[in-house]
């Protein structure tokens, strides 16, 4: 099931982008507005200069008009005045002007206004000059206003900028460390636990808090205390937000909604700080929950080996840990926690009294994975031919996401041909579109010597499976290329569901890896790339044999590697040293040897069937497991068996043999699941 819903926060990567850009912005918007409002460009034109001069100018007739503003008396000289300040900077700037421009600076001369205060002919003279007067003698009122007013009203712009900067980096100005938590209500989370399904054991348990928070006399009667913390582990898309949300809609108290990455700025502090508010809105509405989203954004451990050492990210942690260990959880604070990665979480959040429950969201099995197509399918018309427990079957390893997928290209493949039911050749389509990699690509212009090879090479696969009895039945083969990128593939269907491999089924597994470039060689006496991803599974398989699953006769139960990331499928990573590394790389290239060496005998022995099914593929291009079973059963004088058991055989479920780039490589679906809990990885082969 899809468990990524909406939230209300900004996507992590363009938010570590933005803080950089936006105060670069805001610094240079200070220093246009401080410029405009205090800068100068060009010559220095004002000059003050003595109120005495000024009136003997005045007297003299060289004042043609006077402007008193507030503090200072402008005055404008007649055009026959030459007179110039005694200043020596505006005279040698007056001099630079007309000797460069051929013109006369113009200089705007100004007196104190005080003295005019102090002077009872001020007026007077003005009148007996002639001089124009274009406002009275004010008071400084309006020169404090101005000047008051140059220096708030910058501040003001600058505090509206900050703000705004604030608000699109979270929290607003005055509260930089305010949660983005967005608060869930009953009527907006809309799920309720009959909406998961193929989680059994995970419902279960968090249905016993739901019951807790509905009936808490019921438990602290005999003291049991509601655990303050569940996390929920297990790979993306198995459905742990979605689970997190039909806790909410149960238990009908606010859900707090957040991704981990939502705690962390580009400021010192503000993680710890938006942790204390989250807490505190809480438990002003306990009984509630919150749920974080990929906590190992924030939980990562300390330990430097997993990236610790952050100091922002160390205090976030560390006040999540207060926070944990501060709330009572009698009033209904339930925190709800979803990871993929929880080998790197800090083992001091993992401790009993802060996450005392670790609930696994594993892939659904059989049963999980057809009633997970059940609730996705009810509410879309099915044709009364549908199976689901047949799909089901055929998709082992796909997790609740990926069934979702399937059922609603279904629907879209049912609409685009004007259907108004899914039919079950609808959901297979689907299911190869999702499974085994994008769409047929008919347009594909192949050469004949190619379409050969694929057909060699895809049929390599089916026989080599056919000759083996630890294998799966084939169902499908064909050399139409898909839009990922691969020539052919072949469908192949395990019969009941496996979760545990013996050491005979995984060297069967290498060996029908093998079939592909063994008919290559086999009937071309050369080969080709289109073995790249078979040799890669195969190499797999081999290697945890001799490094994990104790298969190999060398290094007998010896543990050679270990398995990081286990539900982001991690690679194994080895811990032995370069002398015993080698001899693994020996043991696993024997494997691999011996396995196609096996693959060409069996090819050899069985030429015949081998060139007839493969012409048989090239006319048909797509041929069934009915087909190709009818042809080997002909030709190895097998009686064919009742109908009903072959039907029976060909609904049941599907292994994918698949290539890369050019043929085909063998792709088992079935070990995307764990097939032993011991060994979880060891069957794990990645689709192309």
């Amino acid at each position: 099931m899809n468990d990524n819903f909406e939230r209300d926060h900004k996507p992590g990567d363009k938010n570590k982008k933005q803080p950089f850009f936006l105060i670069v912005i805001f610094c240079l918007i200070a220093l246009i507005i401080t410029t405009l409002i205090y800068g100068s460009t060009g010559l220095n034109t004002t000059e003050q200069i003595a109120y005495s001069t000024f009136m003997d100018l005045v007297e003299s007739g060289e004042v043609e008009s006077v402007n008193i503003d507030g503090e200072r008396i402008y005055f404008t000289l007649t055009e026959d005045s030459d007179f110039i300040s005694d200043n020596e900077e505006t005279s040698t700037a007056a001099a630079y002007y007309y000797k460069t421009t051929g013109q006369k600076l113009e200089i705007t001369y100004y007196a104190a206004t005080k003295w005019a205060y102090l002077d009872p002919n001020f007026a007077q003279t003005l009148k007996d000059a002639g001089v124009e007067e274009d406002a009275e003698i004010s008071s400084s009122t309006a020169s404090i206003v101005y000047n008051l007013a140059s220096i708030i009203v910058p501040l003001i712009i600058l505090w509206l900028l900050f703000t705004f900067l604030m608000r699109r980096m979270g929290g607003g100005s005055m509260g930089v460390g305010k949660s983005n938590a967005k608060v869930y209500v009953e009527k907006s989370t809309g799920v309720t636990f009959k909406d998961v399904a193929g989680q059994d054991e995970a419902k279960e348990s968090l249905q016993e808090v739901v019951d807790f928070l509905h009936n808490p006399e019921k438990y602290t009667a005999i003291g049991a205390k509601l655990p303050k913390g569940a996390l929920l582990v297990g790979p993306p898309g198995t459905g742990k937000t979605l689970l997190a949300k039909a806790v909410a809609g149960e238990a009908k108290v606010p859900f707090f909604s957040l991704a981990g990455s939502d705690f962390v700025e580009m400021f010192v502090g503000v993680g710890a700080s938006r942790v204390r508010d989250l807490f505190k809105e809480a438990q002003k509405q306990a009984p509630c929950i919150i749920f974080i989203d990929e906590i190992d954004a924030i939980g990562k451990s300390r330990d430097s080996r997993y990236g610790g050492g952050n100091d922002e990210r160390e205090q976030t942690l560390n006040q999540l840990l207060a926070e944990m260990d501060g709330f009572d959880s009698s009033k209904g604070l339930l925190i709800l926690a979803a990871t993929n990665r929880p080998e790197v979480l800090d083992k001091a959040l993992l401790r009993p009294g802060r996450f005392d429950r670790r609930i696994i969201v594993d892939r659904p099995d059989m049963k999980g994975r057809e009633e997970t197509l059940k609730v996705h399918a009810k509410d879309v018309p099915m044709d009364e031919t549908v199976d689901l427990h047949a799909l089901a079957l055929a998709s082992a390893g796909l997790v609740g996401s990926d069934l979702a997928n399937i059922i609603n290209e279904a629907a879209i493949m049912a609409a685009k041909n004007s259907r108004r039911f899914v039919t079950q050749a609808d959901l297979f389509d689907a299911f190869e579109l999702v499974a085994v990699g994008g769409k047929e690509k008919k347009d594909r212009a192949m050469s004949d010597k190619e379409r050969k090879i694929v057909s060699y090479h895809e049929v390599g696969h089916a026989l080599i499976s056919a000759l083996q009895k630890e294998t799966e039945p084939v169902q499908k083969i064909t050399i139409v290329p898909r839009t990922m990128g691969a020539l052919g593939y072949t469908l192949q269907t395990p019969e009941e569901e496996k979760f545990l491999e013996t050491k005979e089924e995984l060297i069967a597994r290498i060996v029908t890896y093998m079939g592909g470039r063994a008919a290559e060689e086999t009937v071309f006496g050369s080969y080709t790339s289109g073995a790249a991803n078979d040799i890669e599974q195969a190499t797999g398989i081999a290697r945890n044999m001799v490094t994990r699953f104790g298969m190999s006769e060398h290094f007998g139960m010896m543990g050679l590697a270990t398995v990081e990331s286990q539900y982001l499928e991690g690679r194994a990573s080895m811990t032995c040293g370069e002398q015993t590394a080698s001899i693994v790389d020996n043991e696993v290239l024997s494997i691999i040897t011996s396995s196609y060496q096996k693959a060409m005998e069996m090819l050899a022995e069985n030429r015949e069937i081998l060139d007839k099914i493969s012409e048989y593929l090239y006319e048909k291009e797509t041929i069934t497991g009915k087909e190709f079973m009818k042809i080997f059963r002909e030709m190895k004088g097998i009686p064919e068996p009742e109908e009903e058991k072959v039907e029976n055989k060909s609904e049941d479920s599907i292994f994918v043999d698949e290539d890369d780039k050019t043929v085909g490589s063998s792709v088992n679906l079935l070990a995307d699941e764990d097939t032993s809990k011991y060994a979880s990885d060891a069957t794990k082969n990645e689709n192309f």
